[in-house]
């Protein structure tokens, strides 16, 4: 019998003993992860209109409330191993799954871009300084091949880089505040007073409502599909309180990322207010030299590499997995997001990334307001999850759609894109509301779904209730074989 497209080996649930991330780890991870351009350029941008410690509160409201959305998404993930392409099945359907799939896949692989471009840059002045090489392309491509090597050969790689590069980053970015702060002294600049065009009243409120929305918007990628992440995070056995199984990932998403996300957004403020340049980067090269920059451009390129392999090219990597069946690996789909973040020519998309930012997380926002109905409050936790690997099983409704998922999607999204400033927020409560009263009341009327008709823990729980989900890959055949040996 052929093996179904949908049972590919790289996207079956992860099992207890193959979960291998530590809430040291994935704090690490995120160390890494948000150094990246755009947040220096949210806090470059909030000084424009707003004092550092206007920005610096707005940043820690964005960073909790988003770092709340992405652990009840990650949920997922914990509790029964899965993916989000995979998981992505039950509210959109076995074929309806690609195309909010691949929408995500496409943008983590210009992040990826992107965060290489930038990192290449600096790398390119290493090498500059060292051996007089100059041409950042190479750099490039250079850059883009060892994040794609480290990230092919799995998430226990990600995680070790990670603990290597997290300390280092911490460090040099101390230095980097210290530094600018000087540079901003020197100029007559208090960068706790100073803004550039201070606005006042309404305009105030609202360029402090940017500044958290931006935030919210930046990780509303990583929110969507923290699933392909969390499934490898090691988690307690037959343990039904939700705030103890999700521990790991809640000191990840409320703890370590609301505090460094803020801080390089300070970076970020600090680095305007000093030069009028959101880059520190270029702010630095222009102050520092020899020895000193190196370390600080070292610190860009290993903060980019940590930021790509676990919030881009894992993601990526998944879905375009899931695209292309079982016999596209895990490895083919990290060099598919290699190239198509490298096609679109990322180097030119600086000039628009705020706007982008705030576009892209309301069309996303839909989706994890989408995802957290079906999951929180239409299965309540239980999932069907063989089903999920089945081409004639529950999820394959109305010839693989679930129509219920997709209105949701346009109507949220549609909603988000009038109202850019608040996004985030709007996409996911419509979306959310949406797919509840069209799946409940409607779609799941039709297409009867075993887990809401009979919700119950032992069958469709996962690790909560000590089980482990395992995908027979042989299909039919093999289970019946194996039902006549008596074995199931």
């Amino acid at each position: 019998m052929k093996t179904s497209h949908l049972k590919s080996p790289d996207l079956f649930p992860i099992q207890q003993k193959d979960r291998n991330i530590t809430s040291l780890g994935f704090s690490f991870m995120w160390v890494g992860m948000v150094v990246v351009l755009a947040t220096f350029a949210i806090g470059g941008s909030g000084v424009i209109s707003l004092p550092l410690p206007l920005v610096i509160i707005a940043t820690v409201i964005g960073c909790v409330a988003i770092g709340l959305f992405i652990s009840l998404i990650a949920d997922i993930g914990i509790e029964h191993g899965l993916s989000f392409p995979v998981y992505m099945r039950a509210p959109f359907g076995t074929i309806g799954t690609h195309i909010p799939s691949v929408t995500r896949g496409i943008t983590a692989s210009m992040w990826f871009g992107i965060n290489t471009y930038f990192g290449a840059t600096a790398m390119n002045g290493i090498f500059n300084m060292l051996f007089g090489f100059d041409n950042w392309f190479i750099c490039y491509l250079i850059f883009a091949i060892f994040q794609l090597v480290n990230t092919a050969l799995g998430i226990k790689a990600i995680e070790r880089f990670a603990d290597l590069a997290a300390p280092i980053i911490i460090l040099i970015s101390i230095w980097m505040y210290v530094s600018l702060s000087d540079t901003a002294a020197a100029q007559g600049r208090n960068i706790w007073t100073w803004s550039e065009n201070p606005a006042t009243g309404s305009a105030a409120f609202t360029a402090f409502l940017v500044v958290i929305f931006s935030n919210m918007g930046f990780w509303a990628t990583l929110g969507a599909d923290i699933p392909s992440i969390s499934r490898f995070f090691k988690a307690p056995v037959n343990e039904k309180n939700w705030f103890k199984r999700n521990k790991g990932s809640l000191y990840g998403n409320l703890v370590a990322m609301p505090l460094t996300q803020t801080f390089m957004i300070m970076i970020g403020g600090v680095c305007y207010i000093a030069v009028l340049n959101y880059d520190p980067v270029m702010a630095l090269q222009e102050a520092a030299s020899g020895l000193i920059l190196g370390v600080l451009l070292l610190m860009i390129v290993l903060a980019q590499w940590s930021t790509n392999t676990a919030a881009n090219v894992v993601p990526a990597a998944t879905i375009f997995s899931n695209v292309g069946g079982p016999k596209f690996p895990f490895w083919a789909g990290v060099i598919t997001a290699g190239i198509v973040g490298s096609i679109v020519q990322p180097w030119t998309l600086f000039g628009v990334i705020i706007p982008l930012l705030l576009f892209v997380g309301g069309i996303l926002s839909a989706i994890v307001g989408i995802l957290f109905a079906d999951y929180y409050l239409i299965r309540k936790r239980r999932v069907n999850v063989p089903e999920l690997y089945e081409d004639h099983g529950q999820f394959k409704y109305m010839g693989g759609v679930n129509l219920a998922g997709f209105i949701a999607w346009i109507v949220g999204a549609v909603a988000s894109y009038f109202v850019p400033s608040y996004s985030f927020l709007v996409g996911f409560l419509i979306g959310a509301a949406c797919y509840y009263v069209l799946a409940k009341y409607w779609w799941f009327k039709k297409y009867k779904q075993a887990e809401i008709e009979d919700p119950s823990d032992d069958k469709y729980l996962g690790i909560s209730v000590g089980r482990d989900w395992i995908i027979d890959p042989g299909g039919l055949e093999v289970i019946l074989q194996k039902d006549q040996n008596k074995t199931v």
